[in-house]
């Protein structure tokens, strides 16, 4: 059973892409500083931050909440993906070392998000 957020998969997964996202995000053009870079950034960011916050949440209801805003914000940052690609802020490497990022981290969340409806984590203050 996981002790803290960081001990969840899915958490551990998305907190690279976070990192990913910043270095990247970097190399943007400066006129993208505050519109889609900072947009990235912080989408990634409400990604392990619900995740985050929705571990210490008490009940099934609270948590599921959670990790719902963390996949929509998953979802968001795959569209930053194709856009950033499509825009050529990154290269096809690039790309696919992002999606694939998400894409992993999105299995780890819905595998998260079915053992709390099925109740396997019990209560995270345990």
């Amino acid at each position: 059973m996981a002790k803290t957020f960081e001990d969840i998969l899915a958490w551990q997964k998305v907190h690279q892409f976070v990192l990913n996202v910043y270095r990247v995000t970097q190399n943007f053009p400066d006129f993208e500083r505050f519109g889609l870079g900072s947009q990235f950034q912080r989408a990634a960011v409400s990604i392990a931050a619900n995740i985050a916050e929705g571990f210490r949440k008490l009940s099934q209801a609270d948590k599921l909440r959670f990790m719902n805003i963390a996949q929509g914000s998953l979802e968001e940052c795959r569209y930053y993906c194709i856009l950033s690609r499509d825009l050529g802020y990154v290269d096809n490497n690039t790309y696919d070392l992002l999606s694939s990022n998400v894409n992993e981290t999105s299995l780890l969340l819905n595998l998260y998000v079915k053992g709390i409806k099925e109740n396997k984590f019990g209560n995270s203050m345990d």
